[in-house]
C-alpha cells in the first residue's frame, strides 16, 4: 500500500531552491520495509524541503511490477522528475514512458540503465570485497560459509558476485548454501527460518565457520537462529552490509555478528536530491554512477555515530 509525503513549497531556500521552488518529484520503491530505504528517503526529503519541492513517496510494498504502473501514473500527472529505488531492468516500460514525456529519472541505490540519468549509491563491489575478505581472514581461509544474497536487486546482486569471487580464491573455503530470503517483511524472519534449516542440516560443532550476508537483515536473522540453537560458542562469524542501528547494536555486543559496512544512507538521499536539482537546472551530468563513501563497522566503532 502506497503512502505519500507532501512537502510544502518554501518561498526561499538554500542552494538551487530559488529556481526550483515549484518542482514536483516522485520517489517510487517496493522496498520501504528496508531500514536503508527509509533512511535514503529521509535524506532525500530533507534536502527536497530545503529546495522547496513537493515530494510524493510511493511504496509498492514489495511489488516490483507495480512500480511500472506507478511510474506511468506520475508521468500522467506531469511530475518534473522521478526517483526510483528498484532494478531499472525490471521497470523498463515505466522508464520508457518517462523518457517519452521528457521526465528525467534518477536511481537512488538502483542500478544503471540508459533510461536512468544517474544512479547514486555506495560502491557495492568494494563493500562486498571488504566483508568477504574479513570473513576469509577471520576463519583462516578454511571452513564452510553460508551466503545470503538477493539477485533480483542489482546493488545487492553485485555484492554476491564479488563475495563469490573472494571465497573462490580460497581453496579451503566452501560455500555450502546460497540463500535468497523473502524480503517482504524486511528479511529477518525468513532468514532466521532458513538459517535454522541450515543449522539442522549441519549439526556438528564447527561444521559452519561463517555467515556472509549481502545486507544486515539476513545477518540478524542468522544471528537469531544461531542463538536460539545454542551454537554461539562455536564462533560462527557473521558479517552484513548497511550497519543499520539493530546491526550496530548486535556488533557492539561482541558476539557472532562481527562486522558490517556503514553506508551513508542519508547522504545517498541527499546526493540524489542534489543530482535531480542539477538535471532540473539543465546541467549535463558527467558521471552516470555516483558513489557515496562507506565505513567498515566492527565492535571497536559500532557505538560511534
Amino acid at each position: 500500500m502506497g503512502w505519500t509525503i507532501r512537502l510544502a513549497a518554501i518561498a526561499a531556500g538554500a542552494g538551487l531552491a530559488g529556481n526550483l521552488a515549484a518542482q514536483e518529484v516522485a520517489v517510487i520503491t517496493p522496498y520501504l520495509a528496508q531500514p536503508g530505504t527509509q533512511f535514503y528517503i529521509d535524506g532525500f526529503t530533507a534536502r527536497a524541503d530545503e529546495l522547496g519541492w513537493q515530494v510524493n513517496v510511493i511504496d509498492t510494498a514489495g511489488d516490483v511490477a507495480a512500480v511500472i504502473s506507478r511510474i506511468e501514473d506520475v508521468v500522467t500527472q506531469g511530475v518534473d522528475a522521478i526517483v526510483i529505488n528498484v532494478d531499472p531492468a525490471q521497470v523498463g516500460a515505466g522508464l520508457q514512458s518517462a523518457a517519452d514525456a521528457g521526465i528525467p529519472v534518477v536511481g537512488m541505490d538502483a542500478g544503471s540503465d540508459p533510461l536512468v540519468a544517474a544512479n547514486i549509491t555506495s560502491n557495492g563491489y568494494a563493500m562486498a570485497a571488504e566483508t568477504a575478505v574479513y570473513v576469509a581472514n577471520r576463519i583462516g581461509g578454511t571452513g564452510n560459509v553460508v551466503m545470503f544474497t538477493f539477485d533480483p536487486f542489482p546493488p545487492v546482486q553485485v555484492r554476491g558476485v564479488i563475495a563469490d569471487a573472494v571465497f573462490g580464491n580460497f581453496p579451503d573455503i566452501t560455500v555450502i548454501d546460497r540463500i535468497t530470503p523473502d524480503v517482504s517483511d524486511g528479511g529477518i524472519s525468513d532468514s532466521r527460518s532458513m538459517m535454522e534449516a541450515v543449522l539442522a542440516a549441519n549439526p556438528e560443532p564447527g561444521s559452519i565457520a561463517a555467515v556472509w550476508a549481502a545486507w544486515d537483515q539476513p545477518a540478524l536473522g542468522a544471528l537469531q537462529a544461531i542463538e536460539a540453537a545454542g551454537r554461539t560458542d562455536e564462533g560462527i562469524v557473521i558479517t552484513g552490509i548497511d550497519a543499520n542501528p539493530q546491526a550496530r547494536d548486535a556488533i557492539a555486543q561482541g558476539g557472532n555478528f562481527e562486522a558490517s559496512v556503514a553506508q551513508d544512507f542519508v547522504g545517498i538521499g541527499t546526493a540524489t536530491a542534489d543530482t535531480v536539482a542539477r538535471l532540473l537546472a539543465d546541467e549535463a551530468l558527467v558521471q552516470s554512477v555516483i558513489y557515496v563513501p562507506t565505513l567498515l563497522i566492527t565492535a571497536t566503532n559500532a557505538a560511534e555515530e
